[in-house]
């Protein structure tokens, strides 16, 4: 019988949305259902036009390339570079190019825009060019070799953009921007004149206000620009960067439905008015807007798919919030940042003329939202208000002191400020919140110093997150500035590297590096890396690609012991174990001579395996029906039960029933830290449900919830989340907290800690997730179960896989285990000598 042929989908367009919704297709598995084409009108594969300016300071086509031929050949994707399409069939469903005709049964439209180039007579002549392509950028180089000064006509994101390239090709530069600012979308008059100061402080001259009339001869250069008054300016090269426009001449040559002021209408759905076409990215009209940042476009091409394979993800529009920074000067605009969109909306500015500083508040007329803000200058506070916009978050009494400099007023902050100063904040060395700001004020200026001076987390190091964020706030607390990056190597936070992991797709911590990072990594950066890879796309941590990432004990799925052997820790689900699971687990413990224990979380640990051990002690296990525990990573540990209704008489519902499903929903999550369930059968509360991340509580009307509770050097009560729950309630609201912690917490941040740092503390978080005051509620749940949908057990993944299994030796050159691992004997089981 002869399968059927796949439906033709053909993709117009391999710029960076191009690209991206060809990864949401592969993603979303609808390679399986249409045979696709790519046509890019470029010779060059997706490229990084972000960072297209590098191209001047040393990287190269395919450093700044976003995938290879590869990767598109082996997902079965044809890819047609340097091949334009000139036209679209919509009565045959063909698309036309100078190499054939095409048949497509679905048509997605990712040609993005062009640079508009202002009519001006002679603006055409030679040494006339514009900045968008890397074939731009290399025709600027070129003209740059014969040429001493330049001119950006365009003084906003990409005219600056330009405006660097030029000076980084050692010509005398000049901005020309019709406007009366830079930058005028972004920043307004006050905003404007600081970053004009700012710009010609680099050596760029600076023309604001300012109409070409025609473009002649030269008579010391090349070119003469006329201007409305009749002033001229001569200059060798002129880069036009005056703004962008929807390349939607397909579109209007196919008869497809074009906005006013162009653009290919499109519903949430991304389809235009013909249902077999979609279009993406900066080409499509959506809601009457034009969308000019990569961001919006991603969402886009992640909504395109879901529509191409009937899914109900849509584009419900996008937040043109940006934070830049131009010619090495910080820009930031959210939301209505020039207060005209919001009816009453009220706002407050702050200018320091000597550190060359605005800011900008607007808020809402009731006091109590950002609906806005604007800087120049400094960004610093660029993520606070960022949050307090994105999040609704209320403001502060007097939300002047969101924008006032350190010395001010400074805004209330939840965390470390309501920590008493007789809090322990070291258990190790019993160092205390008030030793640590004694050491602040006794000269110590950053978390070495105090360590230095305290001793605090230079033991195990589990207060490590802790101190460093009570040793940042007591710093910014004193007007000195803290770097909140997660390392040198990237200068984000870990939040940070998370929305840009989901937004963008990033799948390799080389590709994130790259594009938002510099450098090789380090052991703290690259664990980060590996966690939020995890969590958002759950991939094994055994591929080629993350193993280097990972510290010993995810690199070989085990904790590493003090005499260099190693654990293994099978998952016993809520506890509870057969008896035939029990012999296996004392058999392969005689055979391997592993030291056995029960645990407090209910499992049994076996301890000092051999490295050469592991897969054959693993092979055995899984053959018996066991799974990995995950006690090496940072994911979900045990979820602990008492015997609940089943055998106890005070039980009123079945705690290990509910705790199984819960272990089996949440095994293999990973998150910035280890999370431990508890579940109880009645409020006696034998399995300690209170002092877990996540506790649940029988009653007789359902379940209750507890969050954000913890053992260990500092224990913390959980706090009572929500009541008398059914079980599906149950589950949705876990996934979305769970979700909501893995997107929004530091690296290494327990849910506890978490908790005490968030801003309008639990009843904010009560409002994310039982109210979703964010609407982001729907999404959580998609990404959460798309986790519970890929799991796979990381060691029935590694030991069928031979290449993975080449790691398990102690010597790359030899089969021989460590001599160096000595035994002895106690208590009639071997422990370390």
């Amino acid at each position: 019988m002869n399968t059927p042929a796949k439906p033709q989908l053909i993709v117009i367009g391999n710029g960076m949305v191009g690209h991206h919704l060809v990864e949401q297709l592969v993603e979303q598995g609808a390679t399986e259902r249409y045979a696709v084409t790519v046509f890019g009108e470029e010779r060059h594969l997706a490229y990084d036009r972000v960072h297209l300016s590098e191209y001047f300071s040393g990287r190269d086509a395919a450093s700044l390339a976003l995938s290879t031929s590869a990767y598109y050949a082996e997902h079965g994707i044809e890819l047609r570079l340097h091949e334009a399409v000139t036209a679209i069939d919509r009565d045959k469903g063909e698309v036309v190019t100078p190499q054939g005709r095409y048949a497509y049964d679905r048509l997605v439209l990712a040609t993005g825009s062009y640079p508009f180039v202002p009519p001006i007579p002679g603006n055409e002549r030679e040494g006339c060019l514009v900045y968008r392509t890397l074939e731009d950028l290399d025709a600027i180089r070129e003209a740059a070799k014969t040429a001493a000064t330049g001119v950006v006509v365009g003084g906003g994101l990409l005219g600056l953009e330009a405006a660097n390239a030029l000076r980084g090709l050692n010509l005398d530069t000049a901005v020309v921007e019709f406007a009366p600012r830079l930058m005028p979308m972004q920043v307004d008059s006050e905003g404007g004149e600081l970053l004009r100061e700012k710009i010609e402080a680099l050596g760029v001259q600076v023309l604001t206000g300012r109409a070409t009339q025609e473009i002649v001869d030269g008579e010391a250069s090349r070119h003469r620009m006329v201007f409305q008054d009749d002033k001229v300016l001569e200059t060798d090269l002129i880069v036009f960067s005056a703004g962008i426009r929807p390349r939607d001449e397909l579109a209007r040559g196919c008869g497809l439905e074009i906005g006013e002021r162009g653009g290919v209408v499109i519903d949430d759905n991304c389809l235009t008015s013909d249902p077999a076409i979609l279009a993406v990215g900066e080409v499509a009209l959506w809601n009457n807007s034009i969308f000019g940042l990569v961001a919006p476009g991603y969402q886009m091409a992640k909504a395109a798919a879901s529509t191409l394979l009937e899914g109900g993800t849509t584009f419900a529009g996008a937040d043109m919030s940006t934070k830049l920074k131009l010619m090495g000067v910080d820009v930031g605009s959210i939301g209505d940042a020039h207060g005209d969109r919001t009816p009453g909306a009220r706002q407050y500015r702050f200018l320091d003329p000597l550190k060359q500083q605005y800011r900008k508040l607007v808020v809402s007329s009731d006091g109590k939202r950002v609906v806005g803000a604007m800087l120049v200058g400094d960004n610093s506070v660029y993520d606070t208000l960022l949050q307090y916009y994105a999040n609704r978050i209320e403001l502060p009494e007097d939300p002047a002191a969101l924008i006032l400099p350190a010395g001010g007023e400074a805004a209330p902050a939840l965390g470390p400020d309501a920590l008493p100063e007789t809090a322990t904040i070291c258990s190790c060395h019993n160092v205390t919140k008030g030793d640590v700001c004694a050491s602040i004020d006794a000269g110590a200026v950053d978390l070495g110093a105090v360590k230095g001076a305290t001793k605090a987390s230079t033991g195990c190091g589990g207060c490590a997150a802790l101190l460093k964020n009570l040793v940042d706030h007591e710093l910014e607390s004193r007007g000195v500035e803290v770097d909140k990056s997660i390392c040198e190597h990237f200068p984000h936070t870990r939040q940070e590297l998370y929305d840009i992991v989901r937004v963008e797709g990033i799948k390799t911590f080389s590709e994130l590096v790259n594009k938002h990072g510099h450098g090789l990594g380090c052991d703290i950066c690259k664990p980060a890396v590996a966690s939020i890879l995890a969590s958002c796309f759950n991939e094994p941590i055994t591929d080629a690609a993350h193993i280097p990432l990972q510290d010993t004990n995810d690199t070989f799925m085990a904790n590493m012991q003090k005499n260099g052997t190693y654990s293994v820790v099978p998952r016993v689900p809520g506890g509870e174990i057969t008896p035939d699971k029990l012999v296996v687990l004392g058999q392969v413990a005689q055979k391997y001579q592993l030291y056995t224990k029960v645990t407090g979380g209910q499992r049994i640990d076996l301890f000092g395996a051999r490295l050469e051990d592991l897969p054959a002690i693993w092979g055995e296990l899984i053959e018996a029906g066991f799974e990995t525990g995950h006690a090496y990573g940072k994911s979900l540990r045990t979820v602990k039960s008492c015997v609940g209704s089943t055998w106890c008489r005070y039980g009123v519902q079945d705690s290990v029933g509910m705790a199984i499903q819960l272990e089996h929903r949440y095994k293999g999550l990973r998150a910035p830290h280890k999370i431990k369930f508890g579940v109880s059968g009645c409020t006696r509360e034998c399995a300690e449900a209170q002092s877990k991340d996540i506790g649940v509580i029988a009653t007789e009307n359902g379940w209750n919830l507890y969050v954000c509770g913890n053992g260990g050097m500092r224990p913390r009560h959980a706090e009572l989340f929500a009541t008398d729950l059914d079980d599906e309630q149950l589950y949705r609201i876990i996934d979305r907290f769970l979700m909501f912690y893995i997107r929004t917490a530091d690296r290494l941040q327990r849910t506890s800690v978490w908790r005490e740092n968030l801003e309008g503390g639990l009843d904010y978080l009560k409002q994310v997730i039982l109210e979703d005051s964010l609407g982001i509620g729907e999404e959580l749940d998609r990404q959460m179960q798309a986790v519970v949908d890929t799991y796979e057990c990381e060691w029935a993944n590694a030991i069928s896989d031979p290449e993975k299994l080449k790691r398990f030796r102690s010597f790359v050159n030899d089969a021989r285990p460590d001599p160096d691992i000595i035994y002895t004997t106690e208590r009639g089981q071997l422990r370390p000598a």
